[in-house]
């Protein structure tokens, strides 16, 4: 498997970042702008040169979030559904990430 490129601020071989570096901190999200991963929404304001648009919502059933640990590419719904762990390898992901999801994810105006 090639490695999908994760942008960033000293970003690790598991994608923790200079923001977020604690042993959970092994997830990466695609933003809609630039098609990306970033290990977090600092990462991408510091080094990209637009402003951040999260995953839309009618596009959550492609791969958007990334495994730091395995490199498995999922869903939102596969992510969100994964009660922080890797469905694929078990990795335990930083529940705190939740507490900016409309950063990462579309929150707002359901699919009709």
């Amino acid at each position: 498997m090639s490695d999908p490129l994760v942008r960033g601020v000293d970003v690790d071989s598991e994608t923790r970042c200079a923001h977020y570096q604690t042993e959970r901190d092994v997830v990466a999200f695609k933003f809609a702008c630039c098609e990306c991963y970033y290990p977090c929404y600092r990462c991408h304001a510091e080094t990209a040169d637009h402003d951040a648009v999260p995953w839309p919502r009618d596009r959550f059933d492609e791969p958007s979030v990334l495994c730091g640990v395995c490199e498995t590419e999922l869903a939102v719904p596969e992510y969100l559904e994964a009660d922080y762990r890797c469905p694929s390898c078990g990795a335990a992901f930083n529940p705190g990430c939740s507490t900016h999801a409309d950063r990462y994810f579309e929150t707002t105006g359901a699919a009709e």
